[in-house]
């Protein structure tokens, strides 16, 4: 199982990734090397969406959709005013 996921970083702007383990990965994003380098410099990041996908493939190209919303769309999806990616 896959997950897409979507952070908000202490700066307000947001980032968006796959995994396999969500809460390994919000951990390495707020305290270790092993988080992206664009969160490194923004923590901390709270996760403020995911999605479950069956397989990788799948989730990156809702991931690829996911990074092409506006910040704007993006804060409208955690809101769960229009529909998931």
């Amino acid at each position: 199982m896959y997950y897409l996921y979507l952070l908000q970083c202490a700066d307000k702007t947001f980032y968006a990734g796959i995994t396999v383990d969500l809460v390994r990965r919000l951990k390495e994003h707020n305290d270790s090397k092993l988080g992206s380098k664009y969160t490194r410099a923004r923590r901390p990041v709270k996760l403020v969406f995911s999605q479950s996908f069956p397989n990788r493939s799948e989730a990156t190209k809702a991931e690829l959709a996911l990074k092409k919303l506006t910040h704007v769309e993006k804060s409208a999806l955690i809101s769960q005013k229009i529909p998931k990616v």
